[in-house]
C-alpha cells in the first residue's frame, strides 16, 4: 500500500505543476484531461508498486502521452477549407490562361493571314462579317459550292495549324 500513497502523495503535490506544463503544451481545454490520464497510467501500471521516482515515472509517462498525441494528431491531420458556394472548387490560374490566349490569337491571326486569298475572304466574311454562304456567293459571283470548299479548306489549315502549336 505505501507505492498507491506515495503515487497519491505525488498526485498532490505534482498535479498543479503538471496542469501548467500540459496547459502551456496542449491548451487549458486538453491540459485536465491529459492530467487525470496520466495519473490513471501511472495508478495502472505493473510497476505503480515498485517506484523509486515517482514523480520521474509520472513525467516519462506525461512526455510518452504528449509524443502520442502529436503523432496521432500528425496522422490525423485534416485540412479543412470552407466553401464559398460563389468561388469555383478549382480555378485555373488567370494569368496563364491569358498567356495562352494571347499566343492562340497570335497563331490564329498568322494563320488567317497565310491562306490563300480567295479562302482568307470567304473565311472573314463569314466569320468576321457573319454572312451565310449564300450571301457570300452572291457577294463574290462564285458558287455556294465554292463558298463551301474555300470554307472546308480554310478550318482544315486553321485546325492544323492550331493543332501543330498545342
Amino acid at each position: 500500500m505505501p507505492a498507491v500513497l506515495t503515487l497519491e502523495q505525488v498526485f498532490r503535490s505534482e498535479r498543479g505543476r503538471l496542469l501548467r506544463y500540459l496547459t502551456r503544451r496542449i491548451g487549458g481545454e486538453h491540459a485536465p484531461d491529459m492530467v487525470q490520464e496520466v495519473f490513471a497510467r501511472a495508478a495502472g501500471s505493473q510497476q505503480a508498486t515498485q517506484l523509486a521516482n515517482p514523480v520521474a515515472f509520472i513525467r516519462r509517462i506525461t512526455r510518452n502521452m504528449l509524443i502520442d498525441r502529436a503523432r496521432r494528431k500528425e496522422a490525423n491531420k485534416v485540412v479543412l477549407c470552407p466553401l464559398d458556394d460563389e468561388r469555383h472548387l478549382s480555378a485555373p490560374p488567370e494569368q496563364g490562361l491569358a498567356i495562352e490566349a494571347q499566343d492562340l490569337l497570335r497563331i490564329y491571326h498568322k494563320a488567317v493571314a497565310d491562306l490563300p486569298e480567295k479562302t482568307r475572304v470567304v473565311f472573314l466574311l463569314s466569320r468576321d462579317q457573319h454572312l451565310t454562304n449564300r450571301q457570300i456567293s452572291e457577294k463574290l459571283g462564285v458558287t455556294v459550292k465554292a463558298v463551301e470548299y474555300h470554307m472546308t479548306r480554310a478550318l482544315a489549315y486553321l485546325a492544323t495549324v492550331v493543332e501543330a502549336h498545342r
